[in-house]
């Protein structure tokens, strides 16, 4: 339970850092959330097949 937990963390981490809040970050683009949503459909993925 302890990994399910860090892995929470992380993703709301990332997710939180993909918004372009910040001038230096609002010309990138998708890329940042493509790659965010990516980690996000294999975690639940693992998470439905019981790998995690």
């Amino acid at each position: 339970m302890t990994l399910g937990t860090i892995l929470l963390i992380v993703l709301i981490l990332i997710l939180l850092g993909v918004i372009p809040a910040w001038p230096h970050s609002r010309s990138w683009g998708y890329g940042p959330s493509g790659i965010a949503g990516t980690i996000v459909i294999i975690l639940l993925i693992l998470l439905l097949l019981g790998k995690i």
